[in-house]
């Protein structure tokens, strides 16, 4: 029985050490072509104490089992260990294969966000995936399970047969072992517990990427994904306070005027009046695809197009990687959060202010139209709550118009808009927010083949589609008096071994445009992010954006201009002067060209800050 218990765990750690191989192979081409032996050998010593932390952890049911199973001779102890060896085997191959799937779609390795999704919609969640992928996956996801069941059978026999005396020791011995189990699992007898940041050790992210065990990543993030109060406690409460109070709009700061800065300074864009507004959400849209901002030529060129033309802002940023977190990021100037979304919380996201209830106060009608599902990551619940009572999405289109795996294509649903503001039965003044997916993973497009790369080419098709719409809109009645918004819910990840911490991986587009302006052809090359969006336009057009707690007007020149992004578990600050991102995990400092100075403790206590809200908001009911 102690041999067996012993077997058990090099079994769990040898598994999970052997993941490390697999996943090293097969991104070897993409992120590690440049590493030799060495790097991987180091990659394994140093991820070793998470394999041990979760051998750890699946040994102590059989460690339980062994020692009823010295005393209880049952056949049926033979299938209580069998099944548990199945449920391992299924558990731990759905999150390898899992983690190996989607690493190189989001650049960190597993953690809660994809449960998030599988949740609101299994459909959705698996619709970034091909055919050909799928097929991998289930081959992976069997051989797996397969190799484990096989280990499983071939090395952990156990034999029955001892005298009482036997009996009594294996019992002591077993439960002491048992009790042991607890210190690969805490990670030894420091004050500190075991963490994914133990197997930083370099200053390449990949490699210290491919020393975290999936299954810690993944059981560490369940364990942080409510109690918000909590984490990021890195100043005391009045120095947050006093930093953050240092990055808000001015005019959050009361007093007067004189005291606050040149507020009447504020660049005005707008013609007087009550303007229709359209903001368009670009999936996966980047900076690197307009030619304007310094990018590849001839791939967004409409946007590059309306850019020249109207108000292109070119130091902005997106402030996360994933669409839930930039819908809120844009509509409510809501800061994503590094380990949570706030869509995940419908108490806590219904309480959020938002673009469009300020306007709808303002006698604006609210309409969103998206071809794919509203009901992922609970999208529904909070476009209602922000207001739109008007949701277009895939159940408005017919099963043949329903031809991408979101739903519609972005020429489809762009059709469905312009047909129903061509009919000129639309309510003035109005806002409409359209949400492209075409140009989301997988990238495949109806019909267009214009560039060799799938990701650059989804990009190029949207654009086609945008520049449709757009020449369609001009021939309605709302022309005249129309802003368009154009801005996309993140960047895409191109090329693709762009490290998650690179600031590059977050810059993006901007535009306003259309005949409200009443200046075009206009750069602002101040530096801002999506939650700067909701201050700026709603300023633009005289309304108070006082419940924008974390968002900026970025055409007040009184005003700091930052811009802030989150990706688990690390924060970026972008400033005029250069750009500074902090890992928590590792605790360190990736930047490029600021060192450590006062902008890293701003963007701790915005972060601060963010998770105070986070933790507060939504505890009283909705209304009150």
């Amino acid at each position: 029985m102690i041999k067996s218990f012993f077997k058990h765990y090099i079994l769990f750690f040898l598994f999970c050490v052997a993941q490390k191989a697999i996943f090293f192979l097969y991104y070897y081409k993409e992120f590690y072509a440049d590493c030799g032996f060495g790097d991987f050998i180091d990659v394994v010593v140093h991820g070793l104490p998470l394999d041990a932390a979760i051998a750890g952890y699946l040994t102590a049911i059989p460690a339980l089992l062994l020692i009823a199973n010295v005393w209880w001779r049952s056949k049926a102890m033979k299938y209580i260990f069998k099944g548990y060896y199945i449920f391992c085997a299924v558990l731990l191959a759905l999150i390898f294969v899992g983690d190996l799937a989607l690493y190189q779609y989001w650049g960190f390795r597993l953690d809660t966000t994809p449960l998030f999704y599988l949740k609101s919609s299994p459909k959705d969640a698996f619709a970034s995936a091909t055919f050909g992928m799928l097929v991998a996956g289930a081959v992976d996801l069997a051989v797996n399970i397969w190799a484990f069941m096989w280990l499983c059978k071939k090395f952990l026999k156990r034999k029955y047969d001892a005298p009482v005396f036997g009996k009594v020791k294996q019992t002591v011995v077993l439960t002491i072992l048992t009790a042991l189990l607890f210190i690969p699992i805490r990670g030894g007898f420091t004050v500190a517990t075991l963490n994914t940041g133990k197997v930083y050790y370099s200053q390449n992210m990949r490699l210290n990427h491919a020393a975290i065990n999936p299954c810690f990543s993944l059981l560490e993030s369940l364990s942080k994904s409510s109690s918000f109060a909590t984490q990021y406690r890195y100043h005391t409460p009045d120095k947050a306070d006093e930093l953050f109070a240092a990055m808000q709009d001015v005019s959050l700061q009361g007093g007067s005027a004189d005291t606050l800065g040149n507020l009447s300074g504020r660049d005005t864009l707008l013609k007087p009046g009550k303007p229709n507004v359209v903001i368009v959400i670009l999936e996966s849209f980047l900076s690197k695809a307009m030619g304007t901002l310094g990018g590849i030529e001839g791939v967004a060129q409409n946007l590059d197009s309306l850019g020249a033309n109207g108000v292109l802002f070119t130091n902005f940023y997106a402030n996360s990687f994933r669409t839930d977190r930039g819908i809120v990021s844009i509509l409510s100037g809501y800061p994503a959060q590094p380990t949570n979304s706030i869509m995940k919380y419908p108490r806590k996201s219904q309480s959020l202010p938002s673009i469009s209830r300020s306007l709808a106060q303002n006698g604006y009608d609210l309409q969103y139209i998206y071809g794919g599902d509203a009901n992922f990551t609970n999208m529904r619940s909070y476009l209602t709550a922000m207001g739109f009572e008007n949701i277009i999405s895939d159940s408005d289109f017919s099963i043949s118009q329903k031809l991408s795996k979101w739903g519609a294509h972005d020429d489809v649903m762009f059709d469905k808009i312009a047909t129903q503001l061509e009919a000129g039965e639309e309510k003035e003044p109005f806002l409409k927010v359209i949400q492209t997916s075409s140009s989301h993973e997988p990238f495949e497009v109806p019909g267009f083949n214009k560039l060799e790369d799938i990701r650059l080419n989804s990009v190029a098709f949207t654009d086609s589609c945008l520049q449709v719409f757009v020449n369609r809109y001009r021939n309605t009645p709302y022309w005249d008096n129309t802003l368009f918004v154009f801005v996309p819910d993140h960047a895409m990840q191109y090329p693709v071994d762009l490290d998650v911490f690179s600031v590059e991986r977050y810059k993006i587009p901007m535009i306003f445009y259309g005949p409200a302006l009443a200046r075009t052809r206009v750069k602002v090359d101040v530096v801002g992010s999506q939650i700067d969006l909701a201050a700026t336009l709603l300023g633009q057009l005289g309304i108070d954006h006082s419940d924008f707690a974390f968002s900026k007007d970025m055409l007040n020149p009184a005003n700091p201009h930052f811009g802030f992004f989150t990706v688990p578990d690390a924060f970026g600050m972008v400033t005029d002067s250069g750009a500074v991102v902090f890992d928590n995990v590792s605790e360190k400092i990736y930047s490029s060209n600021l060192p450590e100075t006062p902008v890293l403790e701003h963007g701790k206590a915005f972060l601060q800050k963010l998770y105070d809200d986070l933790d507060k908001r939504g505890n009283k009911k909705f209304g009150e």
